[in-house]
């Protein structure tokens, strides 16, 4: 691949499901891929022309003998980074089984050079037959990548197993295949959220945090080949399938977390906002006015960042530094990646409607003597690969 854009072509069949593919499309497109559409004349009962053209922001190729001059049923497949069959419904699996050429999908998947994911779609029957497995088996062992399908609610009053994957699953599949591969085999932590320590049943000191940082790291490690834990604390974001999440709340299950599963990992990033003070005196029952206004003591939590630093051993560490004021942004967390002992330090400004949720961000990397070494200003998965692309330079320069 080069600097261009990764180029997914998406080959819509004629299935109901047709229409949550359009979705797809969007989350490519904001994923910053350039998309093209291969829409058979079936698909287009269930989607039409316009609606695929405004979300993929491409004309959409139909028939086989469309853009002739351009040779456009061999260009397509050669250009492509991935292609994503969805739905493929048995037919489609069926014809690709067999090799056929005689649509323009078709013959675009055999000109092809790159990955390609199917993602079924069907009634349960069709696709417990003995000639689909047998088909999904074939084009298994020829390197296809199969995602799905589930189970869950199907045309009509039907339910069981054939229902298409979650989009953020789809999606989640795709661009997988356009990472590099650089964590092939690494053992990757990653602590995420705002924990929450108690002061009675029902009310906590917390933040603002919402985890969708070290959700978006944890993606970014598992499209990159790592074996991923996620060390979740109140997380409100989703999790993509295949990042194992050990949950938590308070500051010290999230210290027990760490040392359990980020000991002697390849890489432990602390993504997660950990809050500085838990209450000594938290009440078993819930507080009432009647009892007057309740004055809480305050104990310091553990530095899980620092202790673990200490006896990180092999381990590289990213760590972050959050910040309201971006004048004194790069100073303070300089001095924490000295005293913390990371390898990493990633700051970044927060505020009441700066830095958290999916908003975008701004970053400085800083390494671990606490010389600022790059920014970056976009969204969360794009900061993610930036700081990805430098742990992988540093733990390439160390072998």
């Amino acid at each position: 691949m080069t600097d261009r854009r990764p180029r997914i072509v998406v080959g819509l069949t004629g299935g109901i499901a047709a229409y949550k593919v359009v979705t797809v499309i969007r989350r490519l497109v904001e994923a910053g891929c350039d998309v093209h559409v291969i829409a058979s004349e079936s698909a287009l009962n269930f989607v039409g022309i316009a609606t695929l053209e405004a979300i993929s922001r491409n004309p959409v190729s139909v028939g086989l003998f469309d853009g002739v001059s351009e040779v456009k049923h061999v260009a397509l497949g050669q250009s492509a980074d991935a292609i994503l069959i969805a739905p493929a419904t048995a037919n489609t699996i069926s014809q690709l089984a067999q090799g056929r050429a005689d649509t323009l999908l078709l013959t675009t998947v055999l000109a092809a050079n790159c990955p390609v994911v199917v993602a079924p779609a069907m009634h349960t029957e069709m696709w417990e037959n003995p000639a689909t497995l047998a088909n999904v088996d074939s084009i298994v062992e020829r390197g296809y990548i199969v995602e799905g399908p589930e189970t869950g609610r199907l045309t009509g009053s039907d339910s069981g197993v054939g229902r298409l994957s979650e989009t953020e699953d789809i999606v989640a599949v795709v661009l997988a295949q356009l990472a590099p591969q650089d964590f092939t085999g690494a053992s990757v932590v990653v602590s995420a959220g705002g924990t929450r320590e108690p002061i009675d049943p029902v009310r906590f000191i917390g933040n603002n945090s919402t985890g969708a940082m070290g959700v978006q790291l944890a993606t970014a490690f598992t499209r990159r080949g790592a074996t991923v834990t996620l060390i979740g604390a109140n997380l409100e974001v989703s999790v993509p399938r295949g990042i194992k999440v050990v949950s938590v709340s308070s500051a010290r299950e999230m210290e027990e977390a760490v040392e359990k599963f980020a000991g002697g990992a390849d890489v432990f990033v602390s993504a997660a906002a950990v809050g500085d003070y838990r209450v000594t005196n938290a009440s078993a029952d819930k507080l009432s006015k009647d009892q007057g206004i309740p004055t809480l003591q305050l104990v310091e939590n553990p530095d899980i960042l620092k202790n673990f630093c200490a006896t990180k051993g092999e381990t590289f560490v990213v760590g972050f530094a959050a910040e309201t004021a971006e004048s004194t942004l790069v100073d303070r967390a300089s001095a924490k990646a000295r005293a913390k002992g990371v390898d990493l330090m990633v700051a970044n400004v927060v505020g009441d409607t700066t830095g958290f949720g999916n908003t975008e961000t701004d970053i400085v990397l800083l390494d671990g003597s606490g010389n600022a070494v790059s920014d970056f200003h976009g969204s969360k998965s794009g900061a993610a690969g930036h700081i990805l692309d430098y742990v992988s330079r540093q733990r390439a320069a160390k072998q």
